[in-house]
């Protein structure tokens, strides 16, 4: 499987000016037929704590969701099961053994199957102890793409928050997770703390009866993965300062103080596991000096690192004119991406003074939050603010809150708030909505 990235921007500063920013594009091509055979591991990680009994109906349905992904697993994968509650519990296979993973056949798969049908349902929520053993589950396999997913209905009530970030601090590197929330009692600040920690995807589950299509698409993305760590490498020049390196499509996801130095001027942000045919967004910002009048300079390289050897690159470039109409010039990526970003913030902003009962903030921001959603034609994150803002006029915010909002919808509002749509594009199945 082959990458390209390119970049987009103006590359021309007025003098004095040093801040360059750019978007760079990688895309993995389709064709993965001459890619080297990689092992994957996926484990499931499902709540069973008592709160899934409340109803019957969400550990009836998460049984069955697992079980079908089980049968659809690939001979050959690698695979586990593991019960959360307080405590976290080997399913299949079992632990009276020692720590295993399972490997996908016809016998193995009918196995699970029967297994993961008979899961209980008691407890409280530690989540900590649930990640350490799907990490320790995953060291046992180290070059593998390395991929969980992760069903909770509930908030980590069981354990300090400090428990939680010091077993995701040793996850780092080691697996990507995929998070749900099923219902309306878990906190998505909690999940996509989870999910950001670990290079995955928070997403809420509104009913029981759409767990089993939702296990699907995660297998199918999973089944999907053939190159596993793949890197981002910004070099920049002697006396310059990366600003920041943030993923803006198809979700934004800020990667910063995700750095790993390679040397004095580079460094790696992780972006996890690629299948063919996917293309990501990045929005890259570097201070370099100012220059003269027409000087140039290349303020950055921006290449893809697959198995420690750069495969991919883009330039960013810095130019310094005293030509105003040049200067000027707007990148229509890095404007769309930038407008795309601070709708993320605004729905964020917006539902925490509505939460705090600051009507007037609430409506300031989830009116922003719409208008730059109109503009910019993402039309699923429209669809979910009208759930939370009556809209006058979608071209000026102009929004009144509703009276009366589901707290899914809010849930689903917040959990989907960076989701984007690419620049230039309507928006696709999955974007936005």
């Amino acid at each position: 499987m082959s990458f390209t990235a390119s970049a987009f921007q103006n590359e021309y500063l007025p003098a004095g000016a040093g801040e360059v920013h750019a978007i760079v594009t990688v895309s993995s091509s389709d064709d993965v037929s001459t890619t080297t055979t990689r092992e994957k591991v996926v484990v499931f990680i499902l709540d069973n704590s008592g709160s899934m009994s409340m109803p019957e109906a969400k550990i009836r349905a998460a049984r069955q969701a697992v079980a079908t992904a089980i049968s659809l697993l690939p001979d050959g994968t690698f695979f586990a099961v593991i019960a959360g509650s307080h405590v976290a519990v080997g399913i299949y296979p079992r632990f009276d053994r020692g720590l295993r993973l399972a490997q996908a056949d016809a016998a193995t798969r009918d196995e699970a199957m029967k297994v993961v049908r008979r899961i209980p349902s008691e407890g409280g929520t530690a989540i900590s102890t649930w990640l350490d053993v799907a990490r320790a589950l995953f060291e046992l396999k180290p070059n593998a793409i390395r991929l969980a997913y992760l069903l909770t209905d509930g908030k980590n009530e069981s354990e300090e928050p400090e428990l939680l970030r010091a077993a995701l601090d040793r996850c780092i590197g080691v697996f990507q997770c995929d998070a749900r929330g099923v219902g309306s009692d878990w906190a998505v600040d909690e999940l996509r703390l989870i999910t950001s920690t670990l290079l995955g995807e928070v997403d809420i589950i509104a009913t029981p009866d759409e767990m089993d299509d939702d296990f699907q698409a995660f297998l199918e993305r999973a089944i999907g993965k053939t190159v596993a760590d793949v890197q981002l490498r910004v070099w920049s020049p002697l006396g310059s300062t990366v600003k920041f390196v943030r993923q803006v499509a198809p979700t934004i996801e800020d990667l910063t103080d995700r750095r790993a130095p390679v040397d004095d001027r580079s460094g790696d942000y992780p972006t996890g596991a690629w299948g063919g045919g996917e293309s990501r967004d990045y929005h890259v910002c570097v201070e370099v000096p100012p220059g003269e009048v027409g000087a140039e300079k290349l303020a950055a390289r921006v290449g893809l690192v697959v198995d420690g050897e750069v495969v991919s690159q883009a330039l960013v470039k810095a130019i310094w004119t005293d030509d105003e109409a040049l200067s000027t010039r707007i990148s229509p990526q890095v404007a769309h991406y930038t407008g795309q970003e601070e709708l993320a913030v605004a729905i964020h902003e917006g539902l925490e003074a509505k939460k705090q009962g600051n009507e007037a903030t609430a409506t300031v921001k989830l009116g922003r939050a719409v208008q730059l959603a109109h503009e910019s034609g993402n039309e699923g994150t429209v669809r979910l603010l009208k759930k939370v803002v009556d809209v006058e006029d979608p071209a000026t915010g102009t929004v009144r809150l509703k009276r009366a909002v589901e707290a899914l919808d809010e849930m689903a509002l917040d959990t989907r708030s960076t989701r984007t749509v690419r620049v230039g594009k309507a928006p696709t199945a999955g974007e936005g909505a």
